[in-house]
């Protein structure tokens, strides 16, 4: 079973009209903040799949988390990172961070550089709560190096693929694609930048690059 959603649904935030800050553009795919849809909490152990557009000097001040894993895929510029662990971090274009909230931590999110930001960033629930905070950056993965995120029992496939090229999606419990840039097909489904699916138990379907194409694709063992 497939459910595509459509970059144009997702809740907008981060904007002053909706109490957020100057300078923070956000797109939610589930409920998040003030934004409540008891239909829309999660899928498997994903909470959260943000884009966020950071203006240069814009950025999130320091706030808490815990029992969450917290992901970030930068698409474009710089991400400033530090937290209340030590950890201070730039994560740029095509990198992975990985914080690991566990009992809690705070920190920081800024574009402290001169052009514009942007970053995908997706919150996970742990398979067990609690433990010590952690903090992984890995720089530029290659595209056929997946990140296992064993905190939630998930995989994150990065796929950039030319157009005409097709991979298989993995057949797992559940997986969750979310398009960065371009088109692809997946399914039958033809699906732009934004645009994302979630998949329950795939078998046999192929992500089809329709143009030069980039996208996340988790892979989750139990839902």
């Amino acid at each position: 079973m497939m459910d595509v959603r459509r970059s144009g649904d997702r809740f907008r935030g981060g904007d002053p009209a909706t109490g957020g800050s100057a300078g923070i553009e956000t797109l939610h795919a589930f409920s998040f903040g003030h934004f409540y849809d008891p239909d829309n909490l999660r899928f498997g152990p994903l909470l959260a799949c943000n884009e966020e557009r950071l203006a240069p000097g814009a950025g999130f001040d320091e706030h808490p988390h815990s029992h969450t894993e917290i992901v970030t895929w930068v698409v474009e510029g710089e991400l400033t990172h530090r937290d209340s662990a030590g950890h201070a971090t730039v994560v740029r274009a095509g990198d992975v961070q990985h914080l690991s909230a566990a009992a809690g931590v705070r920190h920081v999110e800024r574009n402290d550089g001169a052009g514009p930001l942007t970053f995908v960033q997706m919150w996970l629930a742990p398979l067990e709560a609690g433990g010590e905070p952690s903090y992984t950056h890995v720089r530029g993965p290659a595209g056929a190096t997946p990140y296992v995120l064993a905190e939630a029992g998930a995989v994150l496939h990065v796929r950039r693929q030319a157009a005409g090229e097709r991979t298989a999606v993995p057949e797992a419990a559940g997986v969750y694609a979310h398009v960065v840039r371009g088109e692809v097909r997946l399914g039958g489904e033809e699906l732009g930048a934004g645009d994302s699916a979630r998949i329950t138990g795939p078998r046999g379907l192929e992500l089809v690059a329709l143009t030069d194409a980039e996208a996340l694709v988790w892979e989750f063992g139990r839902m």
